[in-house]
């Protein structure tokens, strides 16, 4: 099941939790059918020791009968055990059985009852933990990959937050472990409530350029430390994008546009970018500090790594850039390496 908080036009969906109150009644359930198999079994076993209240010796009808009111603590008494060797089964297997069937009874009661309890409990420790992560305003197909790569990066599921309000959407995102908040993500109440003030990063990829562009310029506002990287569907509205304060702008038709003309005469290149793109297989870019050691040398190139590019004061320099040819501190390298 998830936690959800009701709040204005939001609700909070939290990864399901595989405890669920259901699936532990359905273990106790099979538990009690077992109590009853178990006492019918004890006597049918020794039935010749128990009569009816005929008389008679029981079968495996009065057998199940006896079972279920005695573990029930019915206890008609229109069949009990007339031997001392009945009794001492009674006492001894019979009665921890009925004990046992009440302690699953009461406590399956106290869980569903206290149900509502416990999610307001989870929600609570969720928010208490919420700092540093990653915001997704939107989980299609743009939303999901960039969840798989972020995971694929070793990042846990706990340190990423959807925002979208698709039904089958929310859906995919539970599937992957991730907590969603269901809402409108260009609205303030619903980024507060994914912490947006305490987000490292947000993802912008919602359906629509101005959506988009809103949602950056509010998540901007709301947080002006955080990486906002936002993608958008036309190239003519990326500087809308940069100028709501967008470290990143990604253009998806542009982008699909251009690997679709590379391949037309360069196919292996076009493989060569999509193994770069799959995160934590392959060839993978990664950014490094740089140490005390390689101030003022230049990037060196490291068993299985390849330097490509430096940033300093937030601006890349590539490797044939003068000025990435001495490091400094505070710099980082971006590297080119192989996970096989």
């Amino acid at each position: 099941m998830s936690a959800m908080d009701n709040g204005g036009d939001f609700r909070i969906h939290l990864p399901r939790d595989r405890r669920s109150p259901f699936g532990s009644l359905g273990r106790r359930v099979l538990l009690a059918l077992g109590l009853v198999a178990f006492v019918t079994a004890v006597a049918l076993i020794d039935r010749s020791g128990y009569r009816d209240a005929a008389g008679g010796t029981i079968g495996l009808l009065d057998a199940v009968y006896y079972a279920t009111v005695s573990i029930t603590t019915t206890g008609y008494g229109d069949v009990i055990p007339v031997t001392d060797r009945a009794r001492l089964l009674t006492a001894l297997l019979v009665t921890p059985a009925r004990v046992l069937f009440l302690i699953l009874l009461v406590g399956t009661t106290l869980e569903l009852l206290a149900e509502r309890t416990r999610e307001a409990y989870r929600l609570r420790q969720w928010r208490a933990r919420l700092r540093d992560h990653v915001i997704i305003c939107g989980f299609g197909t743009k939303g999901q990959s960039a969840a798989k790569s972020i995971l694929a990066g070793d990042a846990p599921a706990s340190e990423i937050v959807v925002i979208d309000q698709n039904e089958r959407a929310i859906e995919d995102a539970q599937g992957h472990g991730l907590a969603v908040v269901s809402g409108d993500a260009t609205r303030t109440e619903v980024l507060f409530a994914a912490g947006v003030r305490e987000a490292r990063a947000i993802i912008v990829a919602p359906d629509r350029d101005d959506a988009a562009v809103l949602i950056t310029l509010t998540a901007r506002e709301l947080n002006p430390a955080a990486t906002v990287v936002s993608a958008v569907r036309e190239e003519e509205n990326a500087h809308l994008l940069r100028q709501s304060g967008a470290n990143s702008v990604i253009t998806s038709s542009g982008a699909a546009g251009r690997l679709l003309g590379l391949a037309v005469d360069n196919a292996r290149i076009v493989d060569v970018l999509e193994d770069l793109i799959a995160v934590g297989e392959g060839l993978d870019l990664m950014e490094t500090d740089v140490t005390a050691g390689e101030i003022g040398r230049p990037p060196e190139t490291r068993a299985g790594e390849l330097a490509l590019a430096v940033v300093r004061d937030g601006h890349v320099l590539r490797f044939d850039d003068e000025r990435a040819s001495r490091l400094e501190q505070g710099d980082r390298v971006i590297r080119l390496c192989s996970r096989d």
